[in-house]
């Protein structure tokens, strides 16, 4: 016989699980199911250099950072600040520390215990989770019907309400494939094509800068059209990775050029007037290393880009300042760590419940809207799991009073 449940979320990611939390705590029977053999793996692999769990600064410098969808997750965010999420994890046994940054890190440095704690919650909840589960397709009509592929089989399931969390377009070795797309297209919602988020430049780089292969580059800035970062970059054999050039990315993936400011505290006039200084007998290389220090990774950095450098100081410091990066674009999507497009606002109600399919709602990165890494991505997945698991909890209480 198909089963009957109150809810069923599809995807068990941070979204999805957060969803399922406000389901089970409101009383609701929820199941979850999951596509690969273990839950969260994109979270868990993020939590291997440091799971940065939020940016610990207030909410209007936050939610500027969603940029085109500020305005859209505004409420949700709001509602599920850095703060927010800081308690959330400190419920969950986990000790927390913030970095020079402002970035919000568990002590351990890692996503697992933070992981089996909210999988014991939410057991001890009540909430079901079965991996292992693809979703296939949906039927019409009430109660939701949902098809999965499982070790046993076709399974059919059924339910009054689904939050469908399942995840972006990138990294699809660990469920992210952006393949739910197609069926959610078949059934007339409005998506926006997914492009690559925070994703490294490939930069064809020269033999000389084989050396340079893996060496952080250190107090730079990156501008990109509307966007700037003064985070760092580091030199990889496919181009250029790390914070510093996610925050710009997309104004980059959007045809915008790159320009990297190798001396972004000091002003280029003051660059100018340091490289007006006598250099005797000494080559315009090592002129640059006495009056600017801008050590290996820069200077290599600079004669890449820039060779033959200028000999006059105004022009130098103009290109110091202002490096123009020739690259060959962004790494390709599968590669980013996270995606933009997904079901767009309009397609959506104020709940996050699909418009051309009343009853089923969604959440995280399968929304369209992008943030750079440092929190925010999670901040927000873990917002949205939490708006659209109320707003499905509302529409079951609906459902019971008419």
């Amino acid at each position: 016989m198909t089963e009957t449940w109150d809810a069923v979320v599809v995807g068990a990611g941070p979204a999805g699980l957060m969803a399922a939390e406000e389901l089970a705590r409101a009383g609701h029977r929820v199941l979850v199911a999951e596509a690969k053999p273990s839950v969260a793996r994109k979270f868990l692999m993020a939590g291997k250099s440091g799971l940065n769990l939020t940016k610990n600064e207030p909410y209007p410098q936050l939610i500027a950072h969603y940029g085109a969808a500020a305005d859209w997750l505004a409420p949700m965010v709001q509602e599920f600040d850095a703060q927010a999420v800081q308690a959330w994890a400190t419920a969950l046994g986990i000790e927390l520390f913030t970095g020079s940054t402002g970035r919000v890190f568990p002590t351990v440095m890692k996503a697992s215990p933070l992981l089996r704690a909210w999988l014991a919650r939410l057991e001890g909840n009540g909430v079901q989770i079965r991996t292992r589960w693809r979703w296939m397709d949906w039927a019409q009509g009430q109660p939701l019907t949902l098809a999965f592929e499982t070790p046993q089989g076709l399974q059919q399931v059924a339910a009054h309400t689904a939050v469908l969390a399942l995840g972006g377009a990138s990294w699809a070795r660990l469920g992210s494939d952006g393949a739910w797309a197609a069926k959610l297209a078949q059934q007339e919602v409005g998506l926006a094509p997914f492009k690559p988020a925070n994703a490294g430049v490939l930069v064809p780089w020269s033999t000389h800068m084989a050396a340079q292969f893996g060496q952080p580059l250190k107090g730079i800035a990156l501008r990109a059209g509307d966007l700037s970062s003064r985070g760092e970059a580091v030199i990889s054999q496919r181009g250029l990775e790390g914070g510093g050039v996610y925050s710009v990315c997309a104004a980059v993936r959007e045809g915008a050029a790159l320009h990297v400011d190798l001396l972004p505290d000091l002003a280029e006039a003051e660059v100018a007037r340091r490289l007006s200084r006598p250099k005797g007998k000494a080559s315009l290389s090592n002129h640059l290393r006495k009056v600017l220090k801008l050590g290996a990774a820069r200077m290599a950095v600079l004669q890449e880009f820039a060779r033959p450098l200028p000999q006059d100081p105004a022009d130098l410091a103009a290109l110091i300042k202002a490096l123009p990066v020739r690259h060959e674009g962004l790494r390709p999507m599968d590669e980013a760590i996270s995606t933009a497009g997904g079901v767009r606002r309009d397609a959506v109600d104020d709940t996050l419940m699909l418009k051309a399919r009343p009853g089923i709602f969604c959440a995280g990165e399968m929304l369209d809207w992008e943030a750079p890494t440092g929190g925010y991505l999670l901040t927000a997945c873990l917002a949205t799991g939490r708006w659209a698991g109320q707003g499905a909890d509302s529409y079951l209480t609906s459902a019971v009073t008419r």
